[in-house]
């Protein structure tokens, strides 16, 4: 069974790694060149910098300049990184969606189950094979993304936590890449037609990600807040790397007055104009900024529970795919 298997399987095995080592010839140089201008630019030194309280504001702007300047270097990368959170998803498409489908559709099933091999083992025998090649492919998917996106990350504001580079890198695409390949094994045991069962593999895919990224994650612990005056004194400082939920600015009874901005004002409150700062916006006395942030360090507590969540979803729809197996004529 095991080498059925591997015969059916290796010119997909085959073009699955070739695709690898093709994503690697382009992401390696790109990767080395944006660590190389990360290094020119002292950008190293300004991570460490900004990670001690005591950082001066000159060094901090100085860092921050740098940054920004990284960042508007390489800022068409974003559309490389929108590309490559999809691949997790393709794994699914041609990979789990035709495991049974297909088989299913050609009618080779029958012939399987007829010469001893009873569908229990056939499937535990397929989908397990076909699960650890899968979980090696998305380990080194996870570790490659990794590397490749660190750069890119220490320049963002919004560090490792930010949407789109949090499901590149550490072990969340391992939870991702399962989970499509048992999704796609689920919907070719219920339609049992390839295209119908990609389709809905990939409808399924965006789905579940879609809310899990927005509706879920920002709620995996309690977030914080943090409040400072509109005038007087400068902002806290928020560590790079936090994640900003939302912000606005509160009258003193908690009330919102305006959302995603703050108001800094001079001492005295008012603006060069000579009108009350912020009077336009019908802020009372003693209003203040406030803000909704998940701190930098929960990252990898985040990618542990949004993995353990995928990574049950994929365990859930094997166990319901098998019991389907049972039912197919």
């Amino acid at each position: 069974m095991i080498w059925l298997t591997w015969r059916q399987h290796r010119k997909q095995a085959f073009y699955t790694l070739l695709g690898f080592v093709v994503l690697a010839a382009v992401l390696v140089p790109i990767g080395l060149s944006m660590r190389s201008t990360f290094a020119d630019l002292g950008l190293a030194d300004c991570a460490r910098q900004l990670g001690d309280a005591n950082v001066t504001d000159a060094a901090r702007e100085a860092c921050d300049a740098g940054f920004h300047r990284f960042s508007n270097q390489y800022a068409s990368l974003n559309l490389l990184a929108v590309l490559l959170i999809t691949l997790p998803v393709l794994v699914g498409l041609f990979w789990g969606a035709p495991l049974v489908a297909r088989e299913v559709e050609q009618g080779t099933h029958r012939f399987v189950w007829t010469q001893g091999v009873g569908r229990n083992r056939w499937a535990l025998v397929k989908f397990g094979l076909v699960g650890a090649s899968v979980l090696v492919l998305a380990i080194g998917y996870g570790l490659g993304m990794s590397w490749w996106v660190e750069p890119l990350t220490q320049a963002a504001q919004e560090g490792r936590l930010g949407m789109i580079v949090f499901d590149l890198q550490g072990i969340a695409p391992i939870g991702y890449t399962l989970f499509a390949v048992a999704l796609g094994i689920f919907a070719g045991t219920v339609w049992k037609r390839m295209l119908p069962a990609m389709g809905i593999t990939l409808a399924g895919f965006i789905g579940v990600r879609a809310a899990v990224e927005i509706l879920a994650r920002p709620h995996y612990q309690a977030a914080r807040t943090k409040t400072f005056p509109i005038e007087g004194e400068g902002p806290p400082v928020i560590s790079r790397g936090d994640w900003i939920l939302t912000q606005g600015v509160r009258n003193p009874d908690g009330t919102m007055i305006a959302e995603d901005t703050r108001i800094q004002c001079p001492p005295g409150g008012k603006g060069p104009d000579g009108r009350v700062c912020g009077a336009e916006l019908g802020i009372e006395p003693g209003a203040y900024n406030w803000q909704l942030y998940q701190p930098a360090d929960r990252f990898w507590l985040f990618q542990g529970i949004e993995t353990g969540i995928f990574v049950a979803l994929a365990l859930l729809l094997l166990y319901l795919a098998v019991r389907r197996v049972r039912r197919i004529a």
